[in-house]
């Protein structure tokens, strides 16, 4: 194989490929070889077909057949031979082929740009902690005390009020007859919450241990029975019991039945926990940093095709119109993201970050717990949906960059306040809404798929005018 470049015109360039007809013959021997053992034809043995009978019969498929093969591996091995690597799918014209002929053809391909990384082990940025005061703790610590149930059975005579615990017994008539599910057991509610039927607590204010009240109520919208919904129901309930609420003791009892050692450990386990609800955010912010530090980078040219193609996802959904007015700050956007990826991109290559299958699927995993009870819908939606996955290791593998690149980094470390923090992500809020103040929705949500480039490997482009024949709750510690 002969590799020649030609017609550089910045990062696009002609590479003309050469392979003699002695070394396509050899291919063609070989697919020959490999077919004579399958080919079952009237007269002769299995294996024992005449190479000249085959090229008669099967001549045309099979060169279709080497061809597609010739051309996948010599232009993928032109590429690394020539050390490079393509922004986006070259395109192929064959200039001389057939049987028993030389095969020559141009790959017209544009090229990444070189782009400097070496600055990125001193990229500088801020990295938070937040310092989390005591009292801050102890705060936290009294708002779960208050929300745990802990309730005492009252003497017999004590009658039920506001937030007391009351548990019955009861059997429920309309107009007089049973009904399916008109009977209840042990059924217990706290008196004022009418998380049973609307106005139903109301009417057990007042009763004690033993007492037995009639209550009407008028059954829901949503009542199994369609035709019970809307009509008036009668409960005779026979109370079991009166507990009031008692305040919690916070002490090393209650930090056990939270899942901690004592006390002690319990304020350990929460002060981490309020510090975790800010460190992602504050961590976002420090990647942001970083993300504008590497914009400023230069790139001496951004290949044309790719900010095509990125201006045509940016302004996906929009009228031909809108999307003209908006070309011009679109391009500009897209060469933007489309640098960043690059650099990006070359840390990553660098530094031989991989993403494993096992990373994925801990991301949809954590997708999951980000939508309880649509777990079903979100499976089936990257199950049919490859280049949602593709995006999702794109996102991943841009995670991981971004995490090196903070190790290697200059980070300027600030402890900071729970107020502060929240300050400062306040701003951060604000600046963000401003920047974004009149853009689709969701324009903001879509990311350049040049990151996600190392993912994939370069293909070629047959040319159309010679088509080349195919082949066939507890706090837990973390």
């Amino acid at each position: 194989m002969k590799v020649t470049v030609e017609n550089k015109k910045g990062l696009n360039k002609d590479l003309k490929i050469f392979i003699d007809k002695e070394t396509m013959n050899s291919y063609m021997d070989e697919k020959y070889e490999e077919i004579k053992g399958s080919v079952n034809l009237k007269g002769f043995r299995p294996g024992k077909v005449p190479k000249e009978i085959l090229k008669r019969q099967f001549g045309k498929a099979v060169f279709g057949e080497v061809l597609d093969k010739v051309l996948k591996e010599t232009s993928t091995k032109a590429l690394e031979e020539k050390k490079i690597k393509p922004a986006g799918q070259p395109k192929l014209d064959l200039k001389t082929y057939g049987e028993d002929k030389d095969l020559e053809y141009v790959l017209s391909v544009t090229e990444l740009p070189k782009v400097e990384i070496k600055s990125l082990e001193n990229i500088k940025f801020d990295e938070y902690t937040v310092k989390i005061d005591e009292s801050e703790t102890d705060k936290r610590i009294k708002e779960i005390a208050k929300n745990q149930p802990n309730f005492k059975e009252a003497s017999p005579d004590t009658k039920a009020k506001k937030g007391d615990l009351v548990s019955l017994d009861y059997k429920a008539t309309v107009d007089g007859k049973n009904f399916k599910g008109s009977e209840g057991k042990n059924t217990q509610l706290t008196l004022g919450k009418d998380l049973f039927l609307k106005g139903f607590d109301d009417q057990l204010i007042g009763v004690k241990k033993d007492d037995e009240k009639i209550v009407e109520a008028t059954l829901p919208e949503n009542f199994p029975e369609k035709e019970l919904v809307n009509k008036k129901a009668k409960f005779n309930c026979k109370i079991l019991n009166v507990k009031q609420s008692e305040e919690v003791k916070i002490n090393d009892e209650f930090a056990k039945n939270l899942g901690a050692k004592d006390l002690k450990d319990l304020k350990i386990l929460i002060s981490k926990q309020i510090n975790d609800e800010y460190k992602n955010s504050l961590d976002r912010l420090s990647k942001n940093q970083i993300l504008k530090e590497i914009e400023k980078i230069k790139v001496d040219e951004v290949p044309e095709n790719l900010v095509e193609e990125e201006v045509k996802v940016l302004s996906q959904g929009m009228s031909e119109e809108e999307a003209k007015k908006n070309k011009k700050n679109f391009e500009e956007k897209a060469k933007t993201r489309i640098k960043t990826g690059l650099i990006l991109n070359e840390f990553g290559e660098k530094n031989l970050i991989k993403v494993t299958e096992q990373e994925v699927q801990a991301e949809v995993q954590k997708q999951l717990r980000m939508m309880p009870g649509q777990e079903k819908m979100v499976m089936d939606f990257y199950q049919k949906n490859p280049s949602a996955l593709a995006s999702l290791r794109g996102t991943v593998y841009e995670e991981k960059i971004l995490n090196l690149i903070k190790e290697k980094g200059k980070s300027n470390k600030k402890e900071i306040s729970k107020e502060d923090a929240e300050k400062i992500l306040k701003e951060a809020h604000k600046s963000d809404h401003d920047h974004s103040h009149g853009e689709e929705k969701k324009e903001t949500k879509k990311k350049s798929s040049t990151i996600s480039a190392k993912e994939k490997k370069p293909a070629t482009k047959k040319a159309k005018s010679k088509p080349v024949a195919k082949k066939t709750k507890k706090v837990s510690k973390k």
